[in-house]
């Protein structure tokens, strides 16, 4: 079992943005840029690691997801855009990430990741959720 799906079953606390019967969406918690998010399925064992490994419609419904939160993300960041980068080698668990960008660069993995308090996250989690909800 991954920390994603230990995340998604409720055994370890996430900032959650969005959550579907089969998507959660949750900030990280090493983020490049002030409201960074993860977008995850739900997924039955065996977990899948790769994006592309994942049917058609599921794969699609996933981007489907993740442009909503994307959408309720640049409501409430202030950011020229949401770049979406997914990588996968870190956590074996099929995730896109979320990152709102100033200028390309901000993108870089290799970027010193941001401190942020706890309430500071739960406050930035909390915008992103309602946003999001407005949309529906």
């Amino acid at each position: 079992m991954t920390i994603f799906s230990r995340i998604i079953n409720g055994e370890i606390p996430s900032y959650k943005v969005a959550e579907t019967d089969r998507f959660y969406a949750f900030l990280d918690i090493n983020p490049l840029t002030k409201g960074h998010t993860l977008v995850i399925p739900k997924l039955e064992e065996p977990e899948a690691d790769y994006i592309f490994d994942l049917d058609d419609q599921l794969l699609a419904d996933m981007m489907v997801f993740a442009k909503q939160v994307a959408k309720g993300m640049k409501q409430t960041i202030n950011c020229q855009r949401i770049g979406v980068a997914v990588l996968g080698m870190e956590v074996p668990h099929v995730h896109i990430h979320l990152i709102p960008l100033q200028k390309e660069t901000d993108m870089l993995f290799s970027n010193p990741k941001l401190q942020l308090t706890a309430e500071e996250m739960a406050e930035i989690a909390n915008s992103i959720a309602i946003a999001i909800d407005g949309e529906e």
